[in-house]
Order: structure tokens, then C-alpha cells, then sequence
């Protein structure tokens, strides 16, 4: 699951920038790509734009390291999410992004501090909600880890909960369907996946995309 508390349109971006030029928006696109080389690309070409805004540079710090963090390079993503932060320290989404890079750099308590500061900014966030899950079943705090889950299937909605049904699945803890259905046999299973610091309840992005198309 992509680490996006908050989206900002190509559209609108392109309104922040105020710039029209065919490079200049084809930089844009691409740092919003799904393919993660073309939006670093993308990023490195906006960032380098002379007198960019500083909530445009943000996002574009923000993005290039969501793109290292989907490669797994998560030690490259940090300076980035750590410039999009100091740039924009009110953005949810780069705290949340840079809250799950330091968790899988095993920084659980620095990641906690980020993830909290998220949830204050925008207390709906589904993904901010998974990060301090992930997070605090890292540290053993299997009740909390639970109710942040169960959290953010109420926020994120039945897509939400497919996805986490299909990395149970994988974990060989639940056998149920992929029906976006908070069953108690899904609770079960959850409840036995967070008494386990490493059980992932998400399976790999590349994964179970049937179950949320």
C-alpha cells in the first residue's frame, strides 16, 4: 500500500508552479508516474526549477522518495522525505511517508513521533492509521496495533480491508474470501497477526491486485 496521506492533482500542481512550458509539464508528469524511475526523473527535473514554491518542492521531495521507497531504498528515500518535512513541516503525508521509512529502517520510536504528528494533521488518514499500526506492533503493543488496523479499515473502506484479507491469506492465517467483509474470523486472524512483531498484514504492492481493481 503507497504511503499517501494526501494527493495533490497534476492540475493543480501545475497552478502552484504558474509555469506552462512543455518541459516544465512533462516534469510534473512524470513525478506524478506510477513507474518510479520516470518520476525520479520527474522530481529531480522540478526541484532543480529555479524559485520553485516551497510547498511544490515539498511534494516534489516527498514523491521522489515515495518512488526510492517503492524500489526499496529506503536509506536514499530519508534525505529526501527529511527535506520534504523541513519544507513543509504542516504536510501529513510527508510525515506519515517518512514515519514507514523509519520504521522499515527499524527507527520505530523516531517513526512513532513522526506518525503521531501525522494523525494530528489529519486525524482520517487510513494510511497514517496502517503506519502507527505497523509501528506499534513493532514495539509489542498488540491492542493498539489492533485498533489502529481496525481504524483504518473504517477509513480506508471495504478496498482497505480486501487488501488486508489478502495478505492474511498470505501469512496462512486466514482462510476466509476477499470480500471487503470485517468478518470475525478476519479479526481472528488479526489478532494473531499482531501478537507477532514480524506477521505483515499487507501483502507486496505488486500483490492481490485483483482483489482492490
Amino acid at each position: 500500500m503507497r504511503r499517501l496521506g494526501s494527493r495533490m492533482s497534476f492540475l493543480a500542481l501545475t497552478a502552484l508552479l504558474g509555469i506552462a512550458t512543455p518541459a516544465a509539464a512533462d516534469s510534473i508528469k512524470d513525478c506524478f508516474s506510477d513507474d518510479n524511475t520516470r518520476r525520479i526523473e520527474g522530481c529531480s527535473a522540478l526541484i532543480a526549477v529555479p524559485g520553485l514554491d516551497t510547498g511544490a518542492k515539498s511534494l516534489a521531495h516527498a514523491m521522489r522518495a515515495l518512488a526510492y521507497s517503492l524500489q526499496g531504498m529506503f536509506e536514499k528515500a530519508l534525505p529526501d522525505h527529511d527535506q520534504a518535512v523541513a519544507l513543509d513541516p504542516a504536510s501529513a503525508m510527508a510525515l506519515n511517508n517518512r514515519a514507514w521509512t523509519l520504521f522499515k529502517l527499524e527507527q520505530p520510536r523516531r517513526a512513532l513521533d513522526d506518525v503521531e504528528r501525522s494523525i494530528a494533521l489529519a486525524p482520517l488518514s487510513p494510511h497514517a492509521h496502517d503506519t502507527r499500526a505497523h509501528i506499534r506492533q513493532s514495539l509489542g503493543e498488540a491492542a493498539s496495533a489492533l485498533a489502529d488496523y481496525e481504524r483504518a479499515m473504517q477509513l480506508g473502506g471495504e478496498r482497505l480491508v480486501r487488501l488486508y484479507q489478502c495478505g492474511l491469506q498470505a501469512q496462512g492465517i486466514f482462510a476466509g474470501s476477499t470480500d471487503g467483509s470485517y468478518s470475525s474470523d478476519m479479526r481472528q486472524a488479526f489478532r494473531a497477526c499482531v501478537r507477532n512483531r514480524t506477521c505483515e498484514p499487507l501483502p507486496p504492492d505488486e500483490d492481490c491486485r485483483f482483489t482492490t481493481s
